[in-house]
């Protein structure tokens, strides 16, 4: 049995979550509390990210998928936005070495049809050059809302013609963004919000959910290990005894 120890934590890794799922909030916020642009706190959440996702496969996490870009984004100032797309480029530019390199797939799951011919070539370029990797896979969540994602499944199974008679909880899921991820066992909220924020709504049924008030760019190794740590102290019943 292996543990992993950081200052005051303990997990076990026998019983990782399979699947985490964080909503990376906070980065407007933390720029703001010190006098710094909104840009600055959505550039040290990438790094933050990575950070995360290195820890992530060492520990031996599965999967884990991470809201960035949501289908109401696109409603920020359009400056924001445009910025936004950049840094989304040289993120996945430097994702190909920086985490190609440490065995972790990266795949991107939403909508992707409003991304310029460029972030979708970038996209697919990294999704090829980490898809012999065997390692965690990192789903990066762009232009994702869980609502547009069931809507997306439903219309997938009607234009299989299914009949409605054959039509199971393993159908819409085989429908899904998701459908190649295991069951996702924890979501992650920083930021002190506590909502999901359309955030994987028919994968998180059964998820054991762990809030903080730390910002996203802050968030580091001992709020990763607590959230882990605080899973493994549950009791997941499924609606048993």
């Amino acid at each position: 049995m292996k543990f992993w120890n950081k200052p005051k934590v303990k997990i076990e890794s026998e019983n990782l979550p399979r699947h985490i799922g964080i909503i990376m909030d906070g980065n407007g916020r933390w720029a703001k509390k010190r006098g710094l642009p909104r840009m600055a706190g959505h550039r040290y959440g990438a790094e933050a990210l990575k950070k995360v996702a290195l820890l992530c496969e060492e520990i031996g996490i599965n999967t884990v998928t991470v809201y960035a870009f949501s289908t109401e984004n696109w409603r920020r100032p359009k400056d924001e936005v445009d910025n936004l797309m950049l840094l989304l480029l040289e993120y996945l530019s430097r994702a190909q070495k920086e985490l190609g390199d440490k065995n972790i797939i990266l795949k991107a799951i939403g909508n992707l049809s409003p991304f310029s011919a460029e972030i979708k070539e970038k996209i697919a370029q990294t999704e090829a050059f980490t898809a012999n990797n065997t390692g965690m896979t990192l789903n990066i969540a762009l232009n994702y809302g869980a609502r547009d994602e069931i809507l997306h499944a439903i219309k997938s199974i009607v234009k299989s013609q299914v009949s409605a008679d054959d039509i199971d909880e393993q159908t819409i899921e085989r429908h899904l963004y998701t459908k190649d991820s295991p069951p996702l066992d924890l979501i992650i909220r920083p930021s002190g919000e506590l909502r999901l924020s359309n955030f994987l709504l028919w994968q998180c049924a059964y998820s054991e959910l762990w809030f903080s008030n730390v910002l996203w760019p802050d968030f580091d190794k001992k709020h990763l290990l607590g959230a882990i740590a605080d899973f493994q102290s549950r009791n997941r019943r499924y609606g048993g005894v």
